[in-house]
């Protein structure tokens, strides 16, 4: 299964007017998460947060590709 880099972002249930809305929720949820939190902690949760996404990927040549497109430019 190759790595999908389209915007992909949904909510079983929920229609959306625009189809960027998902991608803010997203985004606004990722924020709302990191409220409150120290430098340190925040890093901590975002390894957390890669980790448990990693797992249910599960697919190591796909998390390969991500973590190879991440790294890209930086």
């Amino acid at each position: 299964m190759p790595l999908n880099t389209e915007p992909n972002f949904r909510e079983a249930g929920r229609r959306y007017f625009h189809a960027y809305t998902p991608g803010d929720d997203f985004y606004e949820a990722l924020i709302e998460m990191h409220r409150d939190l120290s430098d340190e902690q925040s890093a901590k949760v975002n390894a957390r947060l890669i980790l448990l996404l990693a797992n249910h990927i599960g697919d190591i040549a796909v998390l390969r590709e991500a973590m190879q497109i991440a790294r890209q430019d930086v």
